[in-house]
């Protein structure tokens, strides 16, 4: 993705500043939420707590997080206006490199904004020219357990599927994933969120650092094997361990 922004790519909070200029592209294409903004400013001040950084549980989360992605019989991508506007390529790398489809699913769901986000997702998949299946434009299922427009979903998509990655999710919808019986795999920055405590992995990490450790873990080792000693809790604690020593060490 191209992307033009006035601050200098030497500038020590560039990453930063590119992130929050993806971001006001996409609300100015309908892409986002009125609540977009705020929460992406709220994950960045656990970042600055982190380091910026992806740290040893962050790592081994992430590699957990694409074993299981990596031996699921149905896996899935689901993507939300905030995902779509940080780290669409990676998505889709992710998924072609996985052979399984994006659906997007997103809290206040308006026919305006899946359009703006379908139409920025396809039109990257034609500049990568990547071959990866977009779900999501035409729901024919609903989440059990969650009202509303953003229960909707395609059978053969969040339905169907065994292993799910919804990065920067929402509370009620992971508990209704998880109590669906799914593998629920979450990318947050927040280690205290519902979404973060009920899902079956989480990595607190950002975003597209994430997806760029799956995408080159992927490439240069293959399919990984998850580990049996995987501790959901002790990761969590290590995270949020991480984030207190770096706040008292400044």
């Amino acid at each position: 993705m191209v992307d033009e922004i006035a601050a200098d790519p030497s500038h020590p909070r560039y990453a930063s500043l590119l992130m929050r200029h993806r971001l006001e592209i996409a609300a100015k294409k309908g892409m986002l939420a009125d609540s977009a903004l705020i929460a992406h400013g709220r994950g960045e001040a656990f970042d600055y707590l982190l380091g910026e950084r992806t740290t040893s549980s962050a790592m081994a989360a992430t590699r957990q997080a694409l074993a299981c992605l990596q031996r699921g019989k149905k896996p899935l991508l689901s993507i939300n206006g905030n995902v779509a506007a940080l780290a669409c390529d990676e998505m889709l790398k992710l998924a072609e490199i996985l052979r399984c489809p994006i659906e997007v699913n997103i809290f206040y769901r308006t026919e305006r904004r899946m359009e703006a986000i379908l139409a920025h997702i396809n039109e990257r998949k034609r500049v990568l020219g990547l071959d990866v299946t977009v779900l999501g434009e035409h729901p024919d299922a609903r989440i059990p357990g969650l009202k509303g427009p953003r229960a909707s979903c395609e059978k053969r998509g969040i339905l169907d599927c065994d292993v799910i990655l919804v990065p920067l999710e929402d509370g009620d919808r992971c508990e209704a994933l998880v109590a669906m019986g799914k593998t629920v795999i979450v990318i947050d920055l927040n280690p205290l969120s519902r979404s973060s405590k009920k899902a079956s992995i989480t990595v607190v990490d950002e975003l597209s650092r994430v997806l760029t450790n799956m995408i080159a873990i992927a490439e240069e080792e293959g399919v990984l094997a998850p580990s049996p000693t995987y501790d959901h809790d002790k990761i969590l604690a290590q995270a949020l361990a991480s984030m207190m020593g770096n706040f008292t060490e400044g």
